[in-house]
């Protein structure tokens, strides 16, 4: 079990810091509770622009001396948007931990967004937004967010519209943060060995400055969903086919039990039942898998595959089957076991990376405002039964409220 301490700054920003001994890098990070849902139509992109322009220029540095301030050392600095979060995240040698902290609190906190730096980021986000439509699994992702969300806000790409990232200055920057940041929704977590009094003394002296924020904004909440039956053609080789859902959101009680039943279904092991049923039987697909995504207010789940056009057809139909069974046939003693000590054994693994246990942390803290200790989430999937299982499996995995978007070569 890993041990870790929280700390609240007087501007409201909370540090979580896991003080582990094995370990010679230390990985930090700033988590703001703002993502691309917090967008409109007409700033759709911001959330995402704005990560990038942290990086190019704050009111002491300029780009290059952002991005050598630790890659001269060996360490690494990078940040990414999600729907509900943005990160701006370092990992540097131990020595070095205190450069780490203050390089982040001055690209959050302190950026300038210089004009000229603005034009030339515009640029790279739109050749961003070219290899992403050339890539049909990364369009097929938001291209079913949108099919699932409609117009709601979760349903917006990312990266924004052409017109959108081609039209933001420096003052829909300042806009948007000082309508969104809000200090008692930042954390800033770290993994290293480092004692807790010297992360909190490195977060008072770099992060105490900060004002404290209030933001008045609240989340339009998701509701209203219609399944539907979406098309599309686009110059793509392979056939690629997404169905799923709105699921639970990230304090809903069957999290857990869901998060097991999609596992069993298409995880990540290549023991799941479409992959088994698939590629191993059938040789249909490269890749197929289920996934499971929760969010404050709602979730996400899909599943996802590519295969030749005259093959999409008995494709889905094998995946439709594979539902079938879930919701017609309890799991036995052993199958249930099985299925629990596997997802079991992917949990303790991805405990074991620092970085995600970083960035954990960070996201338990906003959206539960605590931290899920291992042992909870274990007790979680030994209590589940059989019974939930196959009674969730015929909620969630009913055939008429499932939306299906399929991409075909024109």
């Amino acid at each position: 079990m890993r041990e870790y301490q929280i700390h609240t700054l007087k501007n409201g920003i909370r540090v979580a810091h896991n003080h582990i001994t094995t370990s010679k890098i230390v990985h930090c990070g700033i988590m703001l509770d703002i993502g691309s849902r917090d967008e409109t139509p007409a700033n759709q992109g911001i959330a995402h622009f704005w990560e990038h322009m942290a990086f190019k220029g704050t009111r002491k540095r300029k780009a290059f001396h952002i991005l050598n301030r630790l890659e001269s050392l060996g360490g690494e600095l990078n940040a990414f948007t999600d729907k509900e979060k943005i990160l701006f995240y370092a990992s540097v040698r131990t020595t070095y931990v205190e450069r780490a902290i203050e390089l982040l609190a001055d690209i959050t906190f302190d950026s300038i967004f210089p004009p000229g730096q603005i034009n030339r980021e515009r640029n790279v986000i739109l050749e961003e937004m070219a290899m992403y439509y050339d890539d049909p699994d990364d369009s097929l992702q938001d291209e079913f967010d949108a099919v699932v969300f409609a117009d709601h806000p979760m349903g917006m790409n990312i990266l924004g519209r052409q017109e959108t990232v081609g039209s933001f200055k420096r003052k829909n920057f300042q806009e948007f943060i000082k309508q969104h940041l809000d200090t008692h929704k930042v954390i800033f977590s770290s993994v290293g060995n480092v004692p807790m009094e010297k992360i909190v003394t490195l977060a008072e002296k770099y992060l105490g400055h900060v004002p404290s924020l209030t933001s008045r904004t609240k989340r339009k909440k998701f509701s209203g969903f219609k399944p539907k039956e979406v098309l599309l053609k686009r110059p793509v080789k392979q056939a690629r086919c997404a169905m799923g859902r709105p699921a639970f959101h990230s304090t809903h009680a069957l999290r857990t039990p869901f998060f097991m039943l999609t596992n069993i279904l298409g995880g990540s092991g290549m023991n799941s039942r479409l992959n088994l049923a698939l590629r191993e039987k059938y040789g249909f697909v490269y890749s197929i898998g289920a996934q499971y995504v929760p969010f404050t207010d709602t979730g996400l789940f899909v599943i996802s595959f590519g295969t030749e056009p005259s093959q999409l057809k008995k494709s889905t139909e094998l995946v439709k089957n594979e539902l079938r069974k879930l919701k017609e046939n309890k799991l036995g003693i052993k199958q249930l076991t099985s299925s629990k000590e596997q997802i079991l054994g992917q949990i303790a693994m991805a405990e074991e990376n620092n970085v995600g246990f970083m960035m954990m942390m960070a996201r338990n803290l906003l959206d539960l405002n605590r931290i899920t200790p291992l042992e909870e989430i274990f007790d979680r999937v030994k209590s589940t039964t059989s019974v939930e299982l196959q009674q969730l499996a015929n909620e969630m995995f009913d055939e008429n409220k499932l939306s299906t978007l399929m991409m075909i070569p024109k």
